[in-house]
């Protein structure tokens, strides 16, 4: 072996370590986030000592001192605000999220899998609801059920739906073509069966993808309607309502509103970074997807890469199976 070849292969071993070094410090990292999130969903008062609502005469304090984030108009302490009001944003949005992926992965199955009629019906009432805005729907549906965070969880869940519904239903009707599915349906599986066993575990890659983004979006989506009065009500801490309440007092205490924005970017973009994460978990190789969740009893499945046909994706999945 040559001298080029020798330093080719020692860089190529550098990188590998340090990839993974770098997907060790990642994961590591992702992990701490989400258990923060947690926490912040959970017990709040164990990062912020102090009560959002209690007043005090050090109106209008800089950041700083006893105040690390300043204080607002009443004297309250804005770190406090900022941590207590995390807990309605993640509440809103993750249960807004979590009811679109449920209503919109079981309307994209039917849409997929359903008979021509009803298929073309059910898909026809989810690109009606994609041709609003998604703000448009959630503010006539609080509007007509009134304020509060269940509101803005059932007025997300609804107007996300239609996205969800529509990306499962054209997977769907890709995977229908693949050979091993459509053997299930020759030797008499059913149409849930065969949505369970055989769709399902190709569609978690995706589907995680989908609910990293619409997180993110849904966060955003729930502090828009707090910063019109929709959502949580003041004084009660929220991020939206705490950013409405400091717009007007830009030039004056420009804290009043800027740590808020930033909890919501920084939500967003955690968001973001964590879809991503569990992508590469779930979907290492960029080709296939391995599921080990109980449900779908360790099942591995793999989507045909773009090179190969269904034909070459089967036959990889039936080597795959007969490996011990």
């Amino acid at each position: 072996m040559t001298t080029v070849a020798l330093a080719r292969a020692a860089r190529a071993a550098r990188r590998g370590t340090h990839s993974r070094y770098g997907r060790i410090l990642t994961s590591a990292a992702m992990v701490i986030v989400l258990l923060a999130c947690v926490l912040l969903l959970v017990h709040p008062g164990w990062l912020a000592h102090t009560s959002p609502l209690a007043d005090s005469d050090d109106s209008l304090a800089a950041p700083g001192g006893a105040h690390l984030f300043g204080t607002d108009q009443l004297g309250r302490d804005l770190y406090s605000r900022v941590i207590f009001g995390a807990r309605p944003v993640l509440a809103a949005s993750l249960g807004g999220v979590l009811l679109a992926t449920l209503a919109g992965v079981a309307i994209g199955l039917i849409g997929g899998m359903a008979p021509r009629a009803v298929s073309v019906l059910v898909m026809r009432v989810v690109d009606v609801l994609l041709a609003l805005p998604v703000l448009l729907i959630a503010l006539i549906l609080i509007a007509t059920i009134g304020a509060g965070v269940k509101s803005i969880i059932l007025a997300l869940g609804v107007a996300y739906t239609p996205g969800f519904a529509r990306v499962v239903e054209a997977s769907v009707r890709k995977l229908r073509s693949i050979e091993y599915v459509q053997a299930a349906r020759i030797f008499g599986s059913s149409g849930l069966r065969t949505a369970v066993r055989h769709l399902l575990p190709n569609l978690v890659t995706e589907v995680v993808v989908m609910i990293s983004s619409a997180v993110g979006w849904a966060v955003l989506t729930a502090t828009t309607l707090s910063f019109l009065g929709l959502g949580v009500q003041l004084p009660n801490p929220d991020w939206g309502s705490d950013l409405a309440a400091g717009a007007t007092s830009l030039s004056t205490a420009w804290w009043l509103s800027t740590f808020p924005g930033l909890a919501i970017t920084v939500t967003i973009l955690i968001a973001n970074f964590s879809g991503d994460w569990v992508m590469t978990l779930l979907d290492p190789g960029g080709r296939r997807t391995l599921t080990r969740f109980r449900a779908f009893r360790g099942l591995r499945t793999s989507l045909p890469a773009p090179d190969e046909t269904p034909a070459d994706a089967n036959r990889r999945t039936t080597v795959r199976e007969e490996q011990p």
